[in-house]
């Protein structure tokens, strides 16, 4: 929103009622001022490129963002609340970064550890959130999928962010609408959804809601491009265009096979071999959580109970009771150790 700007004047009652060429000269005056600086101000908004990056979250997905936010040359800050955490994902940032080296600075080492420095200069961590967003251009939430607590930061967060600083969440899952609700900056929040591995995967998922502003969604695009990734518009709907075509997909998965209709391995198999997908969904499922995956589905059941694409599973829902995620405790659909 541009704020509106207004010429102050004084002058006497009578010469207000009695010199209308004035009055007529200085209405033109300030409606020319207002219809220049309104320009000024517009085209500021839409050419202020984001530069400053505030990431919460140290997480795999913050920390991915971070690496090529800060590979892109942006300024960046990771932000989580154990100092541990970031220590960790500091050091993964860097070991993702030697990997890089040894395929793109082969026979060139010097320039190779030159790569690593410059990159890893762009990146400071903190345990403060509040302390860092006072001259960030973004702030981009990656932490839990719970709703309240995206709020509580996001609502604390609007209170010491400069009125500039776009709000974004990685959400996968939850509507950009109720997390930007706990915000007075409705127009300045959006959706930025990163896919994982994030250095890898090209796709950013840019999620506009009714009350973001065109300003705001092109800044988010520049963005997504200018971290050389390829953005795609969404709208503010469940699991936007990936995850609302994926997850169904994944489930019905899981149906055939409840119904004794074909093994999880011939799924796998068949995804593969016949629709040539890098992995079956079993697989992806493994991969991405099984505990991910329930809880998307029930909070689209929530909200859409009677679709038949977003009923639960009975054995999706053992499995995480069971505390089998996947490949990240050992076990899911597929035993990993």
């Amino acid at each position: 929103m541009v704020s509106e700007c207004q010429s102050a004047c004084t002058f006497s009652h009578s010469q207000l009622l009695h010199s209308g060429a004035v009055l007529s000269a200085l209405q033109t005056m300030a409606f020319f001022t207002h219809q220049v600086i309104r320009g000024l101000s517009s085209s500021a908004v839409r050419n202020a490129a984001i530069k400053h990056v505030t990431i919460i979250g140290g997480g795999q997905m913050g920390a991915g963002i971070a690496q090529v936010a800060a590979t892109t040359g942006h300024s960046v800050v990771l932000v989580d609340t154990n100092e541990e955490i970031l220590k960790k994902s500091a050091k993964g940032i860097e070991g993702s970064l030697k990997r890089v080296v040894k395929k793109k600075f082969a026979d060139k080492p010097d320039a190779g550890a030159e790569f690593i420095a410059k990159v890893m200069a762009n990146v400071s961590i903190s345990t403060d959130a509040a302390s860092v967003v006072g001259s960030t251009d973004l702030v981009l939430e990656a932490i839990v999928e719970n709703l309240k607590i995206k709020q509580g930061l996001f609502g604390a967060l609007d209170k010491v962010a400069p009125a500039h600083t776009i709000f974004a969440s990685n959400t996968s899952s939850l509507p950009i609408t109720d997390i930007a609700s706990s915000t007075s900056r409705l127009d300045r929040f959006g959706g930025l959804h990163f896919f994982n591995p994030v250095p890898m995967m090209k796709l950013v998922e840019v999620i506009g809601t009714s009350a973001t502003s065109q300003d705001t969604f092109d800044s988010l695009l520049a963005f997504s491009k200018a971290l050389g990734k390829t953005p795609v518009s969404c709208k503010d709907t469940p699991g936007f265009i990936v995850n609302r075509l994926l997850v169904p997909y994944m489930m019905e998965a899981i149906r055939l096979h409840e119904r004794g209709h074909g093994s999880k391995e011939d799924i796998d198999i068949a995804m593969k071999l016949g629709a040539g997908y890098p992995m079956g969904p079993f697989e992806l499922l493994d991969y991405v959580g099984l505990d991910t995956a329930k809880f998307i589905m029930d909070g689209w059941v929530e909200k859409d109970p009677d679709n038949p694409l977003m009923q639960p599973s009975e054995m999706l829902n053992k499995l995480v009771a069971e505390g089998k995620f996947g490949k990240k405790t050992g076990e899911g659909f597929y035993k990993y150790k």
